[in-house]
């Protein structure tokens, strides 16, 4: 199985390793929670974060935008070199290589505004007990200290805030990643290894992609690219032909435990946007919650199982006393299994073939649903079970702050 790489590096010289997995061949959880904030600082004044631009041009997005050379100039003044010190830490699931010893992690970031709030990734400040953020402006800049707003492991998005002159501070325009194709080119400014506003480039390679997140939920509609993208890269800017950051960097492909192969992941900017306002008018985020496991319906379970309808959502567990559980979805027979095409199904479970009248095809399209709600809002399921056909009406709840087993 393929694994996913988050990208701080640490003072060892070794990539900090999550464990995640990006090839979702069976169950997805659907889910995830409010996270409290981490050191939010109440006394400052933020404004609103810039509206989602127009559309780039098309002559933008083949290639006739501004070069690598242009893009470098204009926004690696803006991106931040990060190191966060940690404590040791003690073995766990997360950690399989047993407990670390502490020291610095090292990561990248850029700024979002001239109040001195920094984008990073939530994995490269995690567990930190300092964190000094070095300022793109010169080679001579010296590092400050940074606190933590807020942080959203369900998204891996993390918002610092440093103190600092405003001409000091260069922030980078945000884009609007639902605008970008494949093919499009892409530039990556970051610090992988240490090494400073480091540019790379290359295309997007697909779009909504799903990865870990370190928290264990899924985030969806992730970005794909070639540009070249390795460990300390983590919470750099992922920027289109105008200068635009679509993305942040998080994760890569590492199927040898190595640096770059061509495949990077990174959170799209619209998705962060969210988060970032969250942050900034509550001190936390909130994700709609439905509190089930499942795995796209396809014409061969469906043949195998003997199920009236060949494509949907099939539930395979049910959170107890979770949103679907109260509203009397169906999991799965946990003790009886049957293996499809290589995957092990628990027969017996609700088919999610609607939300809100909406036809349902896959998992993917229960997450990209869910994840538009709002924790309380109510959706309507149409549910298949052998020859029966009902709908029940579910009221979200908030995330938990990690996936249950």
């Amino acid at each position: 199985m393929n694994s996913v790489r988050r990208l701080a590096s640490t003072s060892f010289g070794a990539a900090v390793i999550g464990g995640l997995i990006v090839a979702l061949l069976g169950w997805i959880a659907i889910a995830a929670g409010w996270i409290h904030s981490s050191g939010k600082d109440t006394s400052s004044t933020v404004g609103a974060l810039s509206p989602t631009p127009a559309p780039v041009p098309t002559s933008q997005s083949n290639g006739k935008g501004l070069s690598v050379n242009q893009i470098y100039q204009e926004d690696g003044p803006g991106v931040v070199f990060i190191q966060a010190q940690t404590k040791p830490q003690p073995s766990s699931l997360l950690s399989p290589f047993g407990g670390g010893g502490g020291g610095t992690a090292t990561g990248s970031g850029f700024v979002l505004d001239h109040d001195g709030h920094i984008l990073t990734n939530a994995h490269v400040v995690e567990g930190a007990t300092k964190i000094q953020v070095t300022l793109g402006q010169s080679d001579s800049s010296q590092p400050v200290s940074a606190q933590v707003v807020g942080k959203d492991p369900s998204t891996d998005v993390a918002l610092l805030k440093v103190d600092a002159p405003a001409d000091q501070l260069h922030p980078l325009q945000l884009g609007n990643s639902g605008d970008m194709h494949v093919g499009d080119p892409v530039v990556a400014i970051g610090n992988p290894f240490g090494l400073d506003r480091t540019v790379t480039s290359g295309i997007v390679s697909a779009l909504q992609r799903q990865i870990k997140a370190p928290n264990g939920f899924t985030i969806d509609n992730v970005l794909q690219t070639d540009a070249a993208i390795n460990p300390g890269n983590s919470g750099g800017p992922l920027i289109n032909a105008a200068g635009q950051v679509i993305g942040i960097n998080s994760q890569i492909e590492s199927p040898n435990g190595g640096g770059n192969v061509g495949i990077g992941f990174a959170i799209p900017i619209n998705s962060v946007r969210n988060v970032v306002q969250q942050i900034l008018q509550n001190g936390t985020v909130q994700h709609a919650y439905l509190g089930i496991s499942g795995t796209d319906l396809t014409p061969q379970i469906a043949h195998v199982l003997n199920l009236s309808v060949d494509q949907g959502a099939l539930v395979q567990a049910v959170t107890p006393g979770g949103p679907a559980d109260k509203a009397g979805v169906k999991g799965g027979n946990a003790s009886a299994t049957v293996t499809v095409g290589g995957a092990r199904i628990h027969p017996g479970g609700d088919v999610i073939t609607a939300i809100d009248g909406k036809s349902v095809h896959s998992m993917t399209d229960v997450i990209d649903d869910i994840n538009s709600k709002q924790p309380g809002d109510t959706v309507e399921l149409s549910l298949v079970n052998g020859s029966q056909k009902r709908t029940v009406s579910v009221t979200l709840g908030n995330r938990p702050a990690s996936v249950k087993p």
